[in-house]
């Protein structure tokens, strides 16, 4: 994520001090669980087209100079590895001063002139002995050629193909500068040791958040989605079990961490392959700008994945966004390059499923989203669980049948209609004419906030479910609907 995309991620979440998109500095949780700056030398603007496009990791599409500035980082990084600095060292503390108070302290003991030399000289030579030492056990220490990043390797001459994937995405976070993309990875990987970040997905972690943040499906593209729910905040007595101290704030992000890292487990870090995620953020009942302690907490974790997550959101939709959003967002528009703008959508209320639609197939979005996916569903599978379309003019009727031949057959089906406002209804006719039609169910008028129907039929006698929908509205509908019985319907 770019420093623009946290500052509107910000200002989702706040709701407030809008003046706060154009600082320059984000607070960070680091792995000591304190709290730093971020460097000011990160990248202002990224000039890229009005429509984002993730860019492609294959060598052949990149341009001449990013080519080259991935091949400078791979030299570059290769070096800092075999030579054994590629974390950064800190300055070895000196030893030959003596604090003042202990020079004091050997005056008032009473020490002749030339014994406190000569200890000063033994505690100099004894200083430089221990300084040599550890030089030598520097140079003897082997390089860790076995080094990696999600699973990558980063050794650049071991020739794994999700070396220059992951490399790719530090370049782009900082617009090829190779000297500051490798400084950015050096970070990443203090980062992560200091925070014991490899260790993290053994951590039992904040059990009762299992429903606010959670990994759910593929969109289209075979990007795994990650769902953030920031409704279920709306209740006091969790919001303080999980931001009412620092020590439970530390834990939020620490468990925000291991959602991401199993995230990234799902990811294919190869050239072609689904490198980066959906964010999906369900802003319904979101606690909004009152609650000073969850805008720190999100403000923390964006500074996080800012910082050493790069390039790893392909998309962040937000849903259900409160009225308050769209004012703010007029606000803070003009401070954002195009490429941040295009990675976010912002869908309200009436629009979330046609919106998700676009980038996720209707099988993969979870029912309470308009899709027709349920928990610990097993009733459809790729073969026969197939979905069609249709649109349904104003003012139009449209039937879908569904046929039984045989007698005990078991139907079952999916049906939504975008926006619904329809009379919908369910019979089974028999082939039989002197045969009842029977009513699976009666008709009814469909509002607007009604979800996706599941339902099934078992068949007594050949025949065929109908379906009967009904527009009575002057705007067309969208019709989306799958059937199974026994084999393909």
């Amino acid at each position: 994520m770019t420093v623009e995309e946290t500052q509107v991620a910000e200002v989702v979440v706040a709701g407030e001090e809008t003046k706060k998109v154009t600082e320059e500095t984000e607070k960070v949780f680091q792995g000591d669980d304190e709290v730093k700056d971020v460097d000011e030398s990160k990248p202002k603007t990224v000039q890229k087209s009005s429509s984002y496009k993730e860019e492609s990791n294959f060598l052949t599409d990149l341009k001449e100079f990013e080519r080259k500035a991935l091949a400078e980082l791979k030299v570059k990084l290769e070096e800092a590895i075999l030579g054994n600095n590629l974390y950064r060292k800190e300055d070895p503390k000196k030893t030959e001063e003596k604090p003042a108070a202990e020079e004091k302290e050997g005056e008032e003991s009473e020490k002749s002139v030339e014994e406190a030399a000569e200890n000063k000289e033994e505690e100099k030579e004894e200083g430089v002995e221990k300084e040599e030492a550890a030089v030598e056990c520097e140079e003897e220490k082997k390089p860790d050629t076995d080094i990696s990043l999600w699973g990558a390797p980063l050794l650049p001459s071991k020739g794994a193909e999700g070396t220059d994937v992951v490399l790719l995405k530090f370049l782009r976070a900082r617009e090829f500068k190779v000297n500051d993309a490798l400084e950015m990875l050096r970070k990443t990987l203090q980062w992560r040791k200091a925070a014991e970040i490899d260790s993290i997905l053994d951590d039992e972690l904040c059990a009762d958040l299992s429903s606010a943040a959670y990994m759910n499906g593929v969109d289209r593209e075979g990007h795994p989605v990650c769902y953030n729910i920031f409704g279920v905040f709306d209740s006091e007595e969790l919001y303080q079990k999980t931001f009412g101290t620092d020590e439970k704030r530390r834990q939020f992000l620490r468990w925000r961490c291991q959602l991401m890292e199993k995230g990234i487990q799902k990811l294919d870090l190869k050239p072609g392959g689904a490198s980066s995620l959906i964010q999906i953020n369900d802003l319904k009942k979101s606690p909004g700008p009152a609650k000073k302690e969850l805008r720190i907490a999100t403000k923390q974790a964006i500074g996080i994945f800012q910082d050493n997550y790069p390039e790893l959101v392909a998309k962040n939709i937000f849903i259900n966004v409160p009225f308050w959003y769209y004012a703010l967002n007029a606000l803070i528009s003009p401070f954002l390059t195009q490429r941040t703008k295009s990675k976010f959508v912002v869908a309200r209320p009436a629009r979330v499923t046609e919106t998700l639609l676009k980038y996720i197939s209707v099988e993969e979005i979870p029912v309470n989203y308009g899709g027709f996916k349920r928990e610990n569903d097993f009733e459809f599978s790729v073969k026969d669980g197939s979905v069609s379309e249709l649109i349904l003019k104003a003012g139009s009727t449209e039937i879908i049948e569904i046929p039984a031949l045989e007698v005990g057959t078991t139907l079952v089906w999916d049906l939504t209609v975008l926006g619904w406002e329809v009379n919908y209804k369910e019979e089974f006719v028999p082939v039989d004419e002197g045969s009842y039609t029977i009513i699976v169910q009666k008709a009814k008028k469909m509002g607007s906030q009604e979800g996706p129907i599941r339902n099934s039929f078992i068949a007594n006698e050949p025949g065929k479910v109908v379906l009967t929908i009904e527009n009575m509205s002057s705007k067309k509908k969208r019709v989306l609907h799958r059937c199974k019985a026994n084999k393909s319907c």
